[in-house]
Formats: structure tokens, sequence, C-alpha cells
């Protein structure tokens, strides 16, 4: 395996519970291609005991038939394991050859959604397995893998079955974070400025195997155009063959994904059923949670608002990107994304994609703040006057007694700050003062690029001045 970049956290975690004194069920997920089986792999090499990967929609019995074929293939001996006609049946195979290790017996399951196939009862002989034999052991580590978030975390995390509280230690693995994505680079010897990560990331996301096909001596612009648009780029056509695999009846998903990429701010579930033509029913809430749990969307309430007008929001950086500017382009155009630079629909994409990288960098900005131990709530707000239509793109609301209001910029330069500008935020600081009845400090924050160019409009107004460079930050 090569060096593994971030997950520190992580390998620390996993190198714990190999060593534990007692068994341990491990139950690893993330959205597909985030590096889970890497992670594994990094983390146990050379010290599988038994490792099985499922197949991708396929029968119970070829799912067998793999699960036979293994088990075989890990057996040092010339006895042959009989094909069996169950899991029940598999598992004791499986228990069987086990007992004939000696030390730690470190078990994968990699793919777990995808032996769950129909009336399998895949999961039942999992069950019978950790319950009858391994958890009694102190020898045991099993750990199982999957991309479908919501089976991992219904039917598995969540299970109110046999396999109730038997997870030992969930692991969610999520996208990497900015300064993830500058050491990687670096650790690839590949050179672009924090302006260029930004905007990489801002069309394909923190996900590690997209950052694979990024080349060294290219821009990002170059880059992009070659991954994403290009005939043969990675990221031409991996967004159905995305939905697909993480979900039953993934039209549905795609619909949802649709409409919400056309509303920045987010939408009601009200409004995305109306606008998807979907059922107002449990099928829909069903689809919203599932989209949430594997990270495509988020549900949260803007500042002041009670949980029933919660909005949806997409907050995945690849879907965003691929419903704006992939998806209609034309393969043939060598010049699809360098022709979009400096257009209006360019400019409204960054500017809001940029606040959502603000958004999920939050603890790199509290630390920016200095109150990285400050509890906060994160929120928007919009004004309710109809007639000015106010927003504020980011609030921290801190339990110091103080609102942080801040405004993000995007831009090639040092932001300035015009006089006309600078009276919409007193007018927004105003209008948010009356309308929260807030009694709370309201400082304004302006997250930016490059910072912003000090000038009479911007004295005494804004009080932090945030660049891109703190979005770098390592957590802590």
């Amino acid at each position: 395996m090569g060096e593994i970049v971030g997950r520190e956290k992580e390998l620390s975690l996993l190198d714990k519970l190999y060593h534990s004194h007692k068994s341990e069920f491990i139950a690893v997920y993330g959205r597909r291609r985030v590096g889970k089986t890497y992670l594994i792999r990094s983390a146990f090499e050379n010290k599988f005991t038994f490792q099985i990967t499922g197949l991708a929609n396929t029968s119970s019995k070829l799912q067998l038939a793999n699960f036979n074929l293994t088990i075989n293939t890990h057996q040092k001996n010339n006895e042959t394991i009989n094909l069996a006609e169950d899991w029940i049946t598999a598992f004791a195979q499986l228990i069987d050859f086990l007992e004939t290790k000696i030390g730690k017996k470190v078990i994968f399951i990699d793919e777990l959604p995808w032996f769950d196939t129909r009336n399998s009862k895949f999961i039942q002989g999992l069950e019978h397995f950790w319950n009858s034999w391994a958890s009694a052991r102190n020898d045991v580590i099993l750990i199982v893998c999957g991309s479908a978030t919501s089976w991992m975390v219904n039917k598995l995390i969540n299970n109110k079955g046999g396999l109730h509280n038997r997870i030992t230690k969930t692991i969610k693995l999520n996208p990497f974070n900015l300064f993830e994505c500058e050491k990687y680079l670096k650790n690839r010897t590949i050179e672009l400025d924090r302006y260029q990560i930004i905007q990489l990331y801002m069309s394909i996301g923190g996900i590690p195997f997209y950052w694979d096909e990024i080349q060294a001596g290219k821009s990002a612009f170059q880059n992009i155009e070659e991954v994403c648009f290009s005939e043969t780029g990675l990221l031409r056509n991996e967004f159905n063959n995305l939905f697909r695999s993480l979900f039953k009846k993934s039209e549905n998903h795609v619909k949802i994904i649709s409409v919400m990429a056309k509303k920045a701010m987010g939408l009601t579930r009200d409004e995305i059923v109306k606008l998807s033509d979907l059922p107002n029913a449990g099928s829909t809430t069903r689809v919203l949670d599932e989209l949430e749990q594997s990270g495509f969307i988020r549900k949260y309430q803007p500042f002041g608002k009670k949980f029933r007008n919660s909005l949806y929001q997409l907050v995945d950086f690849y879907s965003m990107f691929y419903l704006r500017f992939i998806k209609d382009s034309n393969a043939i155009d060598k010049n699809n994304w360098i022709n979009t630079i400096d257009s209006p629909k360019y400019r409204a994409w960054s500017g809001y994609t940029y606040e959502q990288i603000c958004l999920q960098h939050i603890p790199q900005i509290k630390q920016k703040l200095g109150i990285s131990g400050v509890y906060s709530e994160v929120s928007s707000w919009r004004s309710m006057s109809s007639d000015n239509g106010a927003q504020i793109d980011l609030v921290i609301d801190r339990r110091d007694q103080v609102i942080n209001l801040c405004e993000v910029k995007f831009s090639i330069n040092p932001y300035t700050i015009t006089k006309k500008y600078a009276s919409e935020l007193r007018n927004k600081i105003g209008l948010f003062k009356t309308e929260t009845s807030t009694r709370k400090s309201v400082f304004l924050c302006m997250l930016t690029t490059y910072g912003i160019l000090e000038n009479q409009h911007s004295l005494g107004l804004v009080q932090n001045d945030i660049k891109m460079d703190a979005l770098f930050l390592p957590e802590t």
C-alpha cells in the first residue's frame, strides 16, 4: 500500500481497536470513492485472516459462491470446503476456518450491503456469527464497510433486531477538507496555490479518488477541463453511476438533487415535493433521509426559525458542478470550462459555492476567530420583509453573547467595500438586529479569498477579515 494522507484519527483508532482485549465489531461507512477500503487496508495491511468483497447487483447464489471461493482461497491445506446453501451455514464454515488460526483474527467484509440480496437472510447469518461465536471471544476484529450509507445506518448500525447495539465502534469517513487536499497534492509533488486548490474543491469536492485524477504541471482550469469535460474524463459520466451504485430507484434521488441545485439557500420539504413531482408521502421522506445520511444534502433551520421551517440544501460539490456545467456540455468542445470563466453563470456559481466551502470549514473559521472552545450554532438568515430581500450568508450564534454575521466573497483580488456596499451591509445588520430582537453583540466578519482592501468604508464596519488561508488550517 502507498502512503496514506490524512485519516490520522481513524488510523489511530483502528490501531487501538486492533490491540483491544475484547472482540470488536467495527462499521465503516461513507460515500462512494471516499477511501474506506484504502483506509482499512492501510490500517490492517498483512493482518487479515479473511477478507471478501461483495458483488454488485447479483443473486444470493452468486454471493454464496463468492464467499465459498474466498474461504477456499484462504485455506492453506488441500481440504476443500463445500458450497453452502445459506448464510447460516456459510458463516458456520467461516467459524470452523477461523478456529484453526492462532492469535488475532481480523475479518474484513467490504461492500457489506451488496451481500444483503432479497430474501437471502444474510443479516441473520451475520447476526448468528457475531452473537453466537465472535462476541464471546477476545481475539476477533470484524470490520464491515459499505458505500450504501442508508443501508449501513438503518440496517446495521441502528439495527432493531439481533444486531441491536452490537457494533462496538462506528467510523464515518468524510471527504477531505482543504488542509487534507493540499497535503495530498504536496505528497504527489503537485504544486498549486490555494486559490487554485479552492477552484478544484468547488468542482470536485473532497473525494480522494477524484483528486487522484489531478495532474502535475497543469493549472486548476486545465485539470477541470480534462477531468470533468473531456470525453474520457472520470467525472464526465460519474454522476449517474454514483447514484445508481448507492440507491435503489435512484431516479427519485436524482430528481430531488436536480431541483435543489436550482435553489442556493435550500428548499422546504413541500417545495421539493412540488418541484420534483414526487408524492407527498413517506417514500419521499425516505429519499431525503438517504440523501442526507450520504452527505449529498443537509437539513438546517434558518436563524430564528422553528424545526417545521427547516430547509434542505444541496451540499455535494460535484453534484452541484455536474448539474450546473457538465450535464449539458459537449465533449467535442475542447474549451468547455475555460470559455465559461468570467461569465455571469460562473460568477454566481463561484460565489455561492465558496459560501458552501466556508460552511464546511466552520472549525477552521472558529479557530481563526479564536472561539474554538465556544459553543455556537451555525445558520443563515433572510429578512422577513419582502421589500429589501436582505440575507446573511452565514450566521455564527455564540454562547458568549456574540453573533458573527459573515459575508462571503470570492474574487481573484482583495475585495473592495464600496460606499454603496457599506450602506447595504449597515442596512443588513440593522434589519437583523431589529427583526431578531437579539440582545447579543453583533460583529461583521468578511470571509474572502485575499482579504478586504482597507479603506474609509471598511473601517469601523468590519470586525474580522478572514482570508482563504484560514480554511487550510488543520483541525485541532
